[in-house]
């Protein structure tokens, strides 16, 4: 049979991939290509969460109205 041949294409058989040696397996399970883009897309959803937390808390009269009184007494001067 030719590499090419339409019957391994649709129907592989146990000669179609390589075997599973155990070098290669230990290769498979430590390898963490990909690992530092995934941590660093947790690490965003997080720090997009707490941004979005701020934003709710910063937008509350109470909190607005002890910013400004922190703000006004800051700028006075005594």
């Amino acid at each position: 049979m030719s590499d090419l041949d339409p019957r391994r294409l649709f129907a592989p058989d146990a000669s179609t991939f390589p075997l599973l040696t155990g070098a290669r397996a230990r290769r498979l399970l430590l390898d963490e290509r990909g690992a530092a883009t995934a941590e660093y897309a947790v690490a965003t959803m997080a720090a997009v969460a707490f941004a979005g937390l701020l934003v709710m808390i910063m937008r509350s009269d109470e909190v607005r109205g002890i910013l400004t009184d922190l703000v006004r007494r800051a700028l006075t001067v005594q």
